[in-house]
């Protein structure tokens, strides 16, 4: 794998992000918080009558994508911050870049920029994250 910094990560796409889904996470989570499942309760706060996805749901498709480039267990160091909301129905994409390639106690390594996108230039979720390449 020849990679060099400005490299895209291949996308990672949610068609559509499912209310049902946010219900299962705040059950497993034992999240009281009734923005992941009561469509009243993000209308009487601004969002319209649509639920709030989970943090780690959004985070969940960024693994998702990191996996699927370089594999399961790839990833050695992810920070990410949260500065907008994603909301069912959402169509969202995974995207990411190269910033670093480097070697490492016998590791190589990627360093990214990642983020997750409603559509251009609208990025509900970023972070960065260490990669550890395939051999």
């Amino acid at each position: 794998m020849s990679l060099q910094p400005g490299d895209a990560i291949p996308d990672w796409l949610m068609e559509s992000v499912r209310p049902e889904r946010m219900r299962t996470m705040a059950a497993i989570l034992r999240d009281p918080n009734p923005v992941h499942w009561d469509r009243d309760a993000c209308d009487a706060i601004g969002f319209g009558k649509r639920t709030i996805n989970q943090g780690p749901l959004g985070l969940s498709y960024m693994v998702n994508m990191l996996h699927a480039w370089a594999g399961p267990g790839c990833i050695s160091r992810l920070v990410m911050t949260f500065p907008k909301v994603v909301l069912d129905g959402d169509r969202i994409t995974a995207r990411g870049a190269i910033t670093v390639v480097r070697e490492e106690n016998g590791l190589r390594l990627a360093d990214c920029d990642i983020w997750l996108e409603r559509e251009p230039g609208d990025r509900p979720l970023v972070g960065t994250a260490t990669v550890r390449l395939p051999a």
